[in-house]
């Protein structure tokens, strides 16, 4: 590879590191008050059924499964975010595949502007991923009732 096709490569994986950082920043935009309703409001809920699950007249059993119940609402919030988060990033991750195999295709053909092509599939990538995120905030709101 020449020295100019190196640096318009690097060049090329600069820009789609910031891109991705975008999507970070999007995301945690996005799903800021996801994290923070699963993080307090249901933690706090957990925290106060299990303090009740402390009594005197129940045995360490008893209060195992009763604070064991009382996580089952948070455990489940986390896990639900935790797949959404799983699925997006699997879909982002393939489309960003697609690119890297149609830039792989066209410097085996020697095509000239493979760079550039790719840096575009990229970012339409990208910019495709990021429209999904206030759908999937708004899914995930709707779930867990969260009203603003």
């Amino acid at each position: 590879m020449n020295h100019i096709a190196a640096m318009e490569e690097q060049v090329v994986s600069e820009r789609m590191r910031q891109k991705l950082n975008e999507v970070n920043m999007a995301a945690q935009s996005h799903l800021g008050p996801i994290q923070d309703h699963v993080n307090f409001s249901l933690q706090q809920a957990y925290f106060k059924c299990a303090y009740e699950c402390f009594d005197r007249r129940r045995r360490q059993e008893e209060i195992s499964n009763c604070v064991e119940n009382c996580s089952v609402p948070v455990v489940k919030a986390q896990q639900h975010v935790e797949n959404e988060m799983a699925k997006f990033q699997e879909r982002l991750n393939r489309s960003l595949m697609v690119c890297q195999d149609k830039f792989e295709a066209a410097r085996l053909q020697q095509k000239t502007g493979s760079v550039y092509d790719l840096e575009s599939c990229v970012d339409a990538s990208i910019q495709e991923s990021m429209n999904t995120l206030p759908h999937l905030a708004n899914k995930l709101k709707a779930s867990f009732n969260i009203t603003n």
